[in-house]
């Protein structure tokens, strides 16, 4: 097994902080502030895995396992994640299925980890992020799979690899509308504004960050770090996409996918920081929207 292999699995682990550190200090320049150093991701994190972790007395073996097995659930999908044109750790036909299973099986656990304090006001934002959570799958796969019919492959490796130029040059406005369906469903996974507000404490608008409330130490490291790689996971997605850097040299194109990942944090800090969340009784249309321009991009990749 050679370096380039272990390359988009190690480079996921690494860097997926320093893309919320790069979204964080954009969001703070956009605000008039020097903001907090691009490596505040990694303290946190580092700082958390100190602390120890309080329980209730009635929360179960749930409530404790649900960081831990979210966390192996999002690093199993990153091993099935390219760099571009650089293939995943492991690649198969299907593996795209089995990567949304995976990140289904993340969200499975935050949620019941969440159900498992007896909290209302958690199970509130348990269900949100169901709700949500279900019309976003729609449009992840949907967009995959007018990919697939375009490129003939049906794994992750496979689709990315064969996205050109050419390839854009033939079906650009198809192209354009996954890419566009993939960034609605990245803010929505990843909770990010106009979705959701990773830094809010407003009760009544609160989904993801209101089922971790109650964890604390290592558990919440676990969360924010998995968090940082479902982020990285879903960009490498939408990168890999728009960013058609296929010269056939590992290096180069591993080097064109990190600066497109870097253009990528500064979007979304540009996007949070010149827009606000939308009403939570407009976040099922966007949702439903993107799944229509997944659907419009089969119709036109099939004709």
């Amino acid at each position: 097994m050679d370096a380039m292999t272990l390359a988009p699995f190690l480079g996921g682990l690494v860097l997926a902080p320093l893309l919320l550190g790069i979204v964080t200090r954009t969001k703070a320049r956009f605000a008039g502030r020097h903001g907090a150093p691009l490596l505040q991701p990694y303290w946190d994190i580092v700082t958390l895995l100190r602390k120890g972790a309080t329980y209730s007395r009635t929360t179960t073996w749930v409530f404790r396992a649900g960081p831990v097995a979210g966390l192996a659930a999002t690093a199993g999908a990153l091993t099935l994640v390219p760099m571009g044109a650089v293939p995943a750790l492991l690649r198969f036909p299907g593996d795209l299925v089995l990567f949304a299973y995976l990140l289904g099986l993340l969200r499975f656990m935050t949620v019941i980890a969440a159900l498992d304090t007896g909290s209302s006001f958690e199970g509130m934002g348990a269900s949100r992020e169901v709700l949500f959570a279900a019309l976003a799958e729609p449009a992840l796969l949907l967009g995959l799979a007018a990919v697939c019919l375009q490129t003939r492959s049906v794994s992750l490796s496979g689709i990315l690899a064969a996205v050109t130029t050419t390839t854009w040059s033939a079906q650009g406005p198809a192209l354009a509308l996954v890419a566009a369906a993939l960034g609605i469903v990245l803010v929505t996974e990843a909770a990010r504004i106009p979705v959701d507000d990773p830094t809010t404490h407003l009760e009544l608008t609160m989904i993801h960050e209101v089922m971790v409330l109650d964890h604390g130490g290592p558990d919440l490291a676990f969360i924010l770090y998995g968090s940082a790689l479902k982020l990285w996971m879903l960009g490498s997605l939408l990168v890999g996409l728009v960013v058609p850097v296929r010269s056939g040299r590992p290096i180069l194109d591993g080097g064109a996918f990190v600066a497109g990942m870097a253009i990528l944090g500064l979007v979304l800090g540009t996007v949070e920081s010149s827009m606000a969340r939308l009403r939570l009784v407009r976040i099922p249309k966007l949702l439903v929207g993107a799944t229509a321009l997944a659907l419009l991009a089969i119709v036109l990749v099939s004709r």
